[in-house]
């Protein structure tokens, strides 16, 4: 028999043969590795400080309310009446300036309905007689308390000079032989309002009366024809 010798075969590489590696599916990547985590948000010291400043604002503007509110509903506030009960003029005369003197004194009711709010009528109040928005005199009412539901009767002494006087004579007069003179008394009354035993803070009442009085005769009872007063409350 033919011996045969046996021949061990190694193999050897291909340098022709390229190895390719598959990447692992876009899903798989996407699983392990993570996007970086943003950094935390921070808030500045001011901006805190705004958000702060605005709840503290807007509590206090919802204890206000409700503090009104309550006020309201327990002293029921009314503004009070006025009216003007009688005019007299005890001097309206041409001076040798040819300047016009007045002095007027006008009876005016003060009525407060509340029941449980008083009234300190203060110092600087101003009241004023127009005759066609001419200053004719002025003069202020005393300072006094008025309690609740009361009625007061004030007699209030006016005083003014225009210089053109001769101007403004010659008017009233052509304007009395109708018997009907327009006249304004305008009011601006500082006061404070006393609910129980707290005293408020000061408000203003201003108001104006349109006035239709038959003559301006001095000395003389002058009559008052119509009258129509509106106020209001001035914070």
């Amino acid at each position: 028999m033919e011996n045969h010798t046996m021949k061990k075969i190694h193999p050897v590489a291909d340098e022709t043969i390229k190895t390719t590696v598959v990447p692992p599916p876009s899903s798989t990547l996407q699983h392990h590795i993570r996007p970086p985590s943003p950094p935390p948000k921070t808030r500045s010291p001011c901006c805190k400080c705004l958000c702060w400043t605005l709840c503290v604002l807007i509590t206090l503007v919802i204890l206000l309310a409700a503090t009104i509110a309550i006020l309201y509903a327990v002293f029921k506030p009314k503004i009070p009446h006025y009216s003007v009960d009688r005019l007299t003029i005890s001097q309206l005369t041409l001076n040798f300036d040819l300047s016009l003197y007045a002095r007027f004194n006008v009876q005016i009711t003060a009525i407060n309905p509340n029941k449980k709010i008083g009234i300190f009528y203060q110092k600087g109040s101003h009241l004023s007689v127009w005759y066609k928005n001419t200053n004719l005199c002025q003069g202020s009412i005393p300072v006094f308390y008025q309690g609740p539901v009361n009625k007061t009767v004030l007699n209030v002494a006016l005083a003014g000079q225009n210089q053109y006087g001769r101007t403004l004579l010659g008017a009233l007069q052509e304007q009395q032989q109708t018997g009907r003179i327009p006249l304004d008394l305008k009011v601006d009354v500082p006061v404070k309002i006393e609910l129980g035993e707290l005293k408020l803070m000061k408000v203003r009442i201003l108001g104006k009366c349109m006035l239709i009085v038959d003559s301006l005769s001095t000395n003389n009872k002058i009559s008052i024809k119509a009258t129509s007063c509106k106020f209001r409350v001035k914070l």
